[in-house]
């Protein structure tokens, strides 16, 4: 570990997250690797599309999920054993690597679909170990009362990755084709290993290292998920929220905006109002830093939230699906800040890897088999009801921390 990778406090003492220069070195690493990845999966799409039929490019586009899932509750072990710094530093170093070789062999030859199953496999494989470490940085870098401040400021970043980085691969593969989108994605990665280097990390109260096996570590960050009374609620929480919330969002507005006649400007309204409501809700924690009674106000948001995409699903006019799709933007990135904040402040430094991984696995392993089951659903019972189902699953986790006293009575460090 290099010399300034461990401190005791931030730049000076009560800096808020925004004005920490640390913290903004770590959110710019975070946004190049944010861009590097949209990227990527823009040139990966469009490389596949120019050598082979539709049916084969959903496969390329859906191999990285396969090891992402089997290998993300594991990746949480290997933050925990050997420390996020180090995973998410060399998690980056290899996906700049593994890119760059790509864009070589797209550049020099005419490579097969081959090379780009085998790259997706590999890529969701790194995938299954950064995001479980990434997750488990920000108590490290920051105070426990900045961290509602710091989870508003990756929000806002991660919305300017979504937007930023498909238009972005999309001018690189016009100016330079497939090798030049992957050679940009590989800068992207390059560009945020030295920032990473130079982040330096609070020295966190850990118990004695855990010299047991993978398979004994993680069965004891499941059990201790289970048995806090305070992270266990939240994280089952955050499941059914995800399962309930994502097939409305991903799947259930296009197939809204056909059967309303909406079309697809009517599609980008409705979208756009949701992440503008989740921007602007991450911008208020990034300023605000800090919420009253958050347990409280985390389980009211979750229950608004879910309601207001109900109500897209029932309503006929566009304006108001619109204005719903916004107060419920907003009001589940407040949900969705508070939960995260929560559950990095109530976690012990030692499992915060393990945990970090389970929320992952919810949000990107189990929560995208909902796409095929919300179809299917909508086209049997109608997506109007469906929408409603979808939202009460949603609001049940909202009802699961509410009767939770440790939960409803949660604060954060002020």
């Amino acid at each position: 570990m290099t010399a300034p990778a461990i401190s005791q406090a931030a730049d000076r003492p009560g800096t808020p997250a925004h004005r920490d220069g640390n913290v903004l070195r770590w959110l710019t690493a975070y946004t190049a690797s944010l861009l590097g990845d949209s990227v990527y999966f823009v040139a990966l799409g469009f490389a596949a599309a120019r050598t082979a039929p539709p049916t084969q490019v959903g496969l390329v586009m859906a191999a990285g999920a396969v090891p992402r899932a089997v290998l993300m509750l594991g990746g949480g072990v290997v933050a925990d054993r050997f420390g996020p710094r180090l995973v998410v530093i060399g998690g980056d170093a290899v996906r700049c690597v593994l890119i760059l070789a790509a864009a070589g062999a797209l550049a020099l030859t005419s490579p097969g679909l081959w090379l780009l199953i085998a790259l997706a496999l590999v890529f969701g494989a790194v995938d299954a170990l950064f995001m479980p470490a990434v997750g488990a940085l920000p108590p490290r870098i920051t105070a426990p009362d900045q961290l509602v401040r710091l989870q508003g400021l990756r929000s806002l970043v991660s919305r300017f990755g979504q937007i930023a980085g498909p238009p972005a691969g999309g001018l690189a593969m016009g100016l330079g084709g497939a090798a030049a989108a992957f050679a940009t994605a590989g800068a992207l990665f390059a560009l945020s290993v030295p920032l990473l280097l130079t982040t330096r990390l609070h020295a966190l109260p850990a118990k004695t290292p855990d010299r047991a096996t993978a398979g004994h570590q993680l069965r004891d960050g499941l059990g201790y998920i289970r048995r806090h009374r305070l992270v266990g609620p939240l994280v089952l929480s955050g499941a059914l929220c995800e399962l309930g919330l994502v097939g409305p969002l991903n799947v259930g507005m296009v197939l809204l905006a056909q059967r309303r006649g909406w079309g697809a400007s009517g599609y980008g309204w409705v979208i756009g109002a949701f992440g503008a409501g989740a921007a602007l809700s991450a911008l208020l924690l990034a300023v605000r830093g800090g919420i009253r009674r958050a347990g409280a106000v985390q389980a009211a948001t979750l229950v608004a939230g879910s309601v207001g995409v109900g109500f897209i699903g029932v309503t006929p006019a566009l304006p108001a699906a619109t204005a719903a799709a916004f107060v419920a933007g907003l009001v589940c990135g407040v949900c969705g800040g508070l939960a995260t904040a929560l559950i990095q402040t109530a976690t012990d430094p030692a499992y915060l890897g393990r945990v970090t991984s389970v929320m992952s696995l919810s949000s990107f392993g189990l929560a995208p088999l909902a796409y095929p089951a919300f179809a299917a659903a909508g086209a049997a019972f109608g997506l109007p009801v469906v929408f409603l189902a979808s939202a009460a699953l949603a609001t049940s986790g909202a009802v699961l921390t509410a009767l939770t006293p440790a939960v409803r009575r949660a604060e954060l460090p002020r």
